[in-house]
């Protein structure tokens, strides 16, 4: 489930790491002012925190981009990854236990387990987009009303597109579970299955749905999370362990901070960006700078921004029978929402 902190991403070379650090520290240096108004870490030791992510998913490229930039140390951080390859319910545990002290990972996932009472808050994001369905062409499936009685084709019955692309059926008109068919193929094997007639759409990540698409002929694309009055949403969050907000919200401050400054540099160096991620991945760095180039890395809410946008997504999985026709959207919103940069 889990892999050493040492094996969680390539070597660097020393004298780029050492510049970095160096101009974290003056970075440090310059914030000392701050520190009191705006309750950032003291200056001194580096506060070391245990940060749980996904080494696959490109669209998580904030996390090695503070670490190769300096930004968490910046920031008062020493930062291990730890890359975790379970289910959302055992990384949430792993941070409401304390094993972990944050994770980031994918709203449309996460809201489900902490449904379940974790003790996580979400205090911040990072960026919008990451999933996509597309339509198989010479199965007339060229639009959403076009699924009905039709398969798509999934890696994971419990994935973030699954849960998103739901909602956008039901407000479509169609009814997710009775009109349309949703079947599990390995990730590599979705293309085939539009191929062979198994399925008739796919919905999935990038890069994954965008190497597909390369090698697949006949793909359009029908929709995404950014799709109409989700073109501003955010997508990827941060979720820290409630007893970190509670007992050193500066410390929780920090990592947020550090995310939105990463993300920043996300969207406006997204070259050098898929440069310093390559290491993590196998797809060539022409592609990944393709897909982070989709991704809306300057739109990373917090505070009662962030809120407010988890509340509709507990409204819109509500709607679709992911969250408990019980569960109240704005008081589950305000309870795992955690305010740290006000």
């Amino acid at each position: 489930m889990f892999t050493s902190p040492a094996h969680t991403g390539p070597a660097r070379g020393l004298s780029r790491r050492q510049l970095l650090r160096a101009a974290g520290a003056a970075g440090m240096v310059g914030a000392a002012g701050l520190a009191a108004g705006r309750g950032a870490l003291a200056a001194g030791p580096l506060r070391e925190i245990k940060l749980a992510w996904n080494a696959n998913a490109v669209c998580l490229s904030a996390v090695p981009v503070a670490i190769e930039r300096g930004i968490f140390e910046k920031h008062g951080l020493k930062v291990d990854l730890v890359n975790f390859s379970g289910s959302t319910d055992q990384l949430l545990e792993s941070i409401a236990t304390s094993k972990a002290d944050a994770g980031v990972g994918m709203i449309h996932r996460w809201l489900k387990p902490l449904e379940s009472g974790f003790d996580v808050k979400l205090v911040g994001s990072s960026h919008g987009g990451c999933s996509r369905l597309v339509g198989y062409a010479p199965a007339g499936v060229t639009s959403l009303k076009a699924l009905k009685g039709k398969t798509i084709a999934v890696s994971d019955l419990n994935s973030p597109g699954k849960n998103f692309f739901s909602v956008l059926l039901v407000k479509s008109g169609l009814d997710p579970e009775k009109d349309v068919n949703w079947r599990q193929f390995p990730g590599d094997m979705l293309g085939v299955a539009v191929e062979k007639g198994e399925a008739h759409a796919i919905a999935d990540g990038d890069p994954n749905l965008f190497l597909i698409e390369r090698r697949t002929k006949g793909l359009v694309e029908l929709a995404t999370n950014l799709s109409g009055e989700y073109a501003t949403k955010t997508c990827c969050v941060l979720g820290v362990s409630g007893k970190l907000v509670r007992t050193e919200k500066p410390v929780a401050a920090a990592l947020a901070r550090s995310i939105n400054e990463a993300s920043d540099f996300i969207a406006n160096y997204p070259n050098e960006t898929a440069k310093i991620y390559s290491p993590y991945s196998k797809v060539p760095v022409e592609d990944l700078r393709a897909v982070l180039g989709t991704l809306t890395h300057k739109h990373h809410p917090s505070g009662n921004a962030l809120r407010q946008e988890i509340e509709f997504y507990a409204r819109d999985f509500k709607l679709v029978g992911v969250l408990k026709p019980s569960t109240d959207p704005a008081r589950f919103a305000a309870h795992v929402h955690g305010d740290v940069l006000s």
